[in-house]
């Protein structure tokens, strides 16, 4: 698919599928997340197709490290509405060499603490049932 699309049943709540976005959830759930790196090492997510940081546009695919490390992570007890059943939980930044991710982490709380090993899937919002990315202690 390209670009955004709708997902979901005539009559029934639909969402739009962000095509970079799903595309780089559907690769890390078939164990095939990638990120892009320039030819000056530089990496960053799909579905950029200039490096952010130079400009290059001859961008490869290489895979996603099998776990990453925890940069900076918050506590979220006091959610937005589209969280509300998911709180309390950790979001996170998670460093995969030369990219980031940002996610929840499945863990509980207080066992989060920056510098733990993580490995990147795939899960669902308890409140909204929508996609998105997880981190799990290794």
């Amino acid at each position: 698919m390209s670009g955004d699309e709708r997902d979901g049943e005539a009559g029934g709540s639909e969402r739009v599928r962000d095509a970079g976005f799903d595309d780089l959830l559907d690769a890390i759930e078939a164990g095939e997340g990638h990120y892009l790196r320039c030819s000056n090492d530089h990496g960053s997510l799909p579905p950029r197709r200039v490096c952010p940081h130079c400009g290059d546009r001859d961008l490869t695919e290489r895979p996603l490290p099998d776990s990453g490390t925890v940069s900076t992570y918050t506590v979220v007890a006091v959610p937005t509405p589209q969280f509300a059943d998911d709180a309390p939980y950790v979001t996170a930044v998670v460093d995969f060499g030369t990219v980031r991710l940002t996610g929840v982490v499945d863990a509980d709380p207080e066992a989060v603490e920056t510098g733990m090993t993580v490995g990147v899937t795939v899960g669902t919002s308890e409140t909204t049932g929508d996609r998105l990315v997880r981190f799990v202690p290794r």
